[in-house]
């Protein structure tokens, strides 16, 4: 990329994804679905969010296609909903990690993290219960990359801004 050239900021895939979950409520809610939250008063009693707000993050989320809403009936009550997970809103998960694990390094109490997230395989045998951790990680498999080694560089769908 010559020098004098600059990628515009407008198409950015980051800006994108901060548009969808970049609010502390949606993350949170985010956060309530991948421990398995699914009903409205289930996120409401877990995160003490006004109804209102609640109700406004979730169509958000839904709209974004990071939750589905699947309507669910009790007996004798009216038409309700669940909010699962779709692939989109899964593969967040690796990001909130991400978040969890800087807090818990620059933010938490002096006792420690109030969570560990650990190795847990339901359908396996391999369940080791050891702490997890993220890694960085290049296509050729390089590990515990330092951030000198890591830069951005345009991609198919950069769009430069003219010089003038």
């Amino acid at each position: 990329m010559d020098s004098d050239q600059r990628i515009d900021t407008v198409n950015c895939s980051m800006g994108r994804a901060l548009s969808v979950v970049g609010e502390r409520w949606s993350l949170l809610i985010m956060r309530e679905a991948i421990d398995g939250a699914t009903r409205f008063s289930d996120f409401r009693d877990r995160l003490g969010i006004a109804s209102n707000l609640l109700s406004a993050r979730l169509d958000s989320l839904v709209d974004a296609g990071v939750l589905q809403r699947i309507p669910y009936r009790e007996p004798g009550s009216r038409q309700r909903y669940e909010y699962h997970l779709t692939e989109r809103g899964l593969d967040l998960r690796p990001t909130l990690l991400a978040l969890l694990e800087w807090g818990d390094k620059y933010l938490a109490d002096p006792e420690g993290p109030s969570v560990v997230v650990r190795h847990h395989s339901p359908d396996t045998d391999h369940d080791c219960d050891e702490p997890v951790r993220l890694v960085l990680e290049c296509a050729a498999g390089h590990t515990h990359l330092p951030p000198t080694a890591i830069r951005r560089t345009p991609g198919p769908g950069a769009r430069f801004l003219r010089s003038e």
